[in-house]
């Protein structure tokens, strides 16, 4: 620990990404990517850039990939934010909507990057338990609160919420956000950004990294009314005016324009993610219900840490978590068909 640094860092614990390993041949299962590569015009785009023009600036609103996001949601351009990747989107919300007396209500179980930006804005927070079958339970959220913030699916338990009980929320909630971290969305899912032009209080937020496969780009977005939109702006040219490369413009923009590609993708992925759930059932595990792009598994008979060890020692990576109560499950990335296949011989 450094003498240099400040009190607040001295005490942060910070946010603990899944491995990238260097090893080569390994099945990597632990960082919910996607097996499968960006769409075809992804690397068109790439191709055709100009290098000249990486001598300057990019544009600061990535306008080029605004307006087709809008068209896509059927949305205003002013109702779209986009940052570098969804971290970025997501810690600028925080920033712009979540300082308050009344403190933020989020799962006791989700995405462990929100408890991060909690402790590093000094941001109260109420941590809110799941219910016995891992759900978030949004009837616990009926309480004063300067916001709420979920995943929907929530992560790692890879369960969904109706659009129904989100709305329901927000009607309950008209004076604090909500935030809806919509990463796994595109698996099974209903997105919320159909209810944005009704809600002034709801953000939702995307990533480009899962279901578009440009993890390696870092492409994050943000969809809500203009008034919170504008408050998004103003942190982002705070902070960073410049949040995505041009590279990365070019090839979200030519992703959203294969429409086609994207659905295809992802309902590869659903239907090998129903497949393996089925398959290790059979071997006795207990399988979440997942909308998302992983599943989140236990066996009565087995320690998650030691099966999760074996499989690594089999060159198969997935995700262990030890935090408690969640600490006997693994969480795996659905790969493709034969990468699950040989999971499943392993185990």
């Amino acid at each position: 620990m450094s003498k240099f640094w400040s009190p607040a860092i001295r005490s942060l614990v910070p946010y603990t990404p899944g491995e990238q390993p260097k090893v080569l041949n390994l099945i990597k299962l632990n960082t919910n990517e996607n097996p499968y590569p960006p769409a075809p015009g992804v690397e068109k785009a790439l191709q055709a850039f100009d290098m000249d023009r990486l001598r300057l600036y990019p544009d600061p609103e990535a306008s080029k990939l605004k307006t087709a996001l809008a068209a896509y949601h059927q949305l205003d351009e002013k109702q779209v934010f986009l940052g570098n990747g969804s971290d970025e989107v997501l810690a600028l919300a925080f920033m712009a909507f979540f300082r308050h007396d009344a403190p933020l209500l989020m799962p006791e179980t989700t995405y462990s990057f929100y408890e991060v930006y909690c402790d590093l804005l000094n941001i109260n927070a109420v941590r809110l338990p799941l219910n016995a079958q891992y759900e978030i339970d949004l009837d616990d959220y009926a309480q004063p609160n300067g916001g709420i913030i979920f995943a929907n699916p929530n992560a790692p338990t890879g369960i969904a919420i109706s659009l129904s009980k989100i709305e329901t929320l927000l009607q309950h909630n008209p004076d604090t956000v909500v935030l809806v971290d919509e990463a796994y969305v595109d698996f099974g899912a209903e997105s919320a950004i159909s209810l944005v032009d009704r809600y002034p209080n709801l953000l939702v937020t995307h990533t480009f990294s899962k279901s578009r496969s440009l993890a390696g780009m870092r492409i994050g977005a943000a969809f809500g009314q203009a008034e919170l939109i504008e408050g998004l702006e103003r942190v982002k040219n705070s902070f960073n005016s410049y949040p995505l490369d041009m590279l990365a413009i070019e090839a979200a923009t030519a992703s959203v324009e294969d429409d086609t590609y994207f659905k295809a993708t992802c309902q590869r992925i659903i239907e090998t993610r129903e497949k393996t759930a089925k398959a290790l059932s059979a071997k006795g595990f207990k399988v979440l219900p997942s909308s998302a792009n992983f599943i989140f598994v236990t066996h009565p008979d087995r320690d998650a840490k030691e099966m999760m060890q074996n499989l690594r020692n089999e060159k198969i990576l997935v995700r262990h978590f030890t935090r408690e109560g969640i600490n006997q499950f693994l969480r795996i990335t659905i790969g493709t068909d034969a990468e699950m296949e040989q999971l499943i011989a392993r185990l």
